[in-house]
């Protein structure tokens, strides 16, 4: 992998982490993913004229992805409701490396060296260590927060693999992905309208600057790395991008006052080591 592509895919996670933390700072998560995916939408719309709509080929996979990340949202809008940032966050995104691996090297035969793989282990390890005591004690862990975390966790597999593909066949990939924030926006609303219009309505309008933000920090960050998926493997981006659990430890700390642990220490080590070997890859 490129130092560059390298690169844009951690500044990607950083980006991720932010538009998270978004979700969890004082709004509804419904109401705040809905004007996140409408801010990307508003975001994307303008640069499509210049960049065009993907080839063909690539629709069926945009087709699937808008309905997979309906349900990616739906999963992590309720882990939000009753788990901490600090541990939902981890476990959503901690699951998904191996799984995206696994299925990459199966329906698409994309093989990793043993130091590739090694590298996506250590650096998943770090991730649910620094899950294992998110803000709350292990042993108080909401099961239903924990459940629709690890669901999260499966549709990030999907999207990831899906995209992958899409963004390979679209001709050019930021093609694909303006195509796909516009395609979400117009999946996610209806559905955010019928679950609970009265509340998302009214923060539409109060918090519509925050929505914008968090709009364009999606954009930049999954364009990126749909840019990526199509000069690296899938799995090794999919798994650099986790690294946004870093940055979403911190924001945790900072920002949401969530306690800081030593563990989260040894964990970031992990992820380090993790990052070190996936480099070599």
């Amino acid at each position: 992998m490129e130092n560059t592509v390298f690169l844009a895919v951690l500044v990607a996670a950083l980006c991720h982490a932010g538009w998270n933390a978004l979700i969890k700072v004082g709004l509804d998560p419904l109401s705040t993913t809905t004007l996140i995916a409408i801010g990307s939408a508003l975001v994307a719309m303008p640069f499509l004229p210049f960049v065009g709509l993907p080839l063909p080929a690539a629709w069926p996979w945009l087709a699937a992805s808008a309905i997979i990340h309906l349900f990616y949202f739906a999963a992590l809008i309720e882990a939000y409701r009753t788990g901490d940032l600090g541990q939902v966050y981890p476990i959503a995104r901690g699951a998904a490396p191996l799984m995206t691996a696994t299925a990459t090297t199966f329906f698409i035969g994309e093989h990793l060296s043993a130091v590739g793989w090694s590298g996506i282990v250590v650096l998943v390890a770090g991730v649910f260590l620094l899950s294992a005591r998110g803000g709350r004690d292990l042993m108080r862990f909401d099961r239903r927060a924990v459940s629709f975390a690890l669901l999260t966790a499966l549709t990030i597999c999907a999207y990831s693999v899906v995209d992958g593909i899409g963004a390979r066949l679209a001709g050019d990939p930021n093609a694909y992905s303006l195509a796909l924030f516009v395609l979400n926006a117009a999946v996610l609303v209806p559905y955010a309208l019928f679950r609970d219009g009265r509340a998302v309505i009214p923060a539409m309008r109060v918090y519509w600057r925050r929505g914008l933000l968090g709009g364009a920090l999606q954009t930049l960050s999954y364009g990126t790395v749909l840019w990526a998926m199509t000069l690296a493997p899938i799995a090794i981006v999919a798994t650099l991008r986790e690294t946004s659990v870093l940055f979403g430890a911190v924001i945790a700390v900072i920002v949401l006052k969530e306690p800081l642990r030593a563990v989260r220490v040894a964990a970031a080590l992990l992820i380090v080591c993790g990052l070190v070997l996936i480099r070599m890859q």
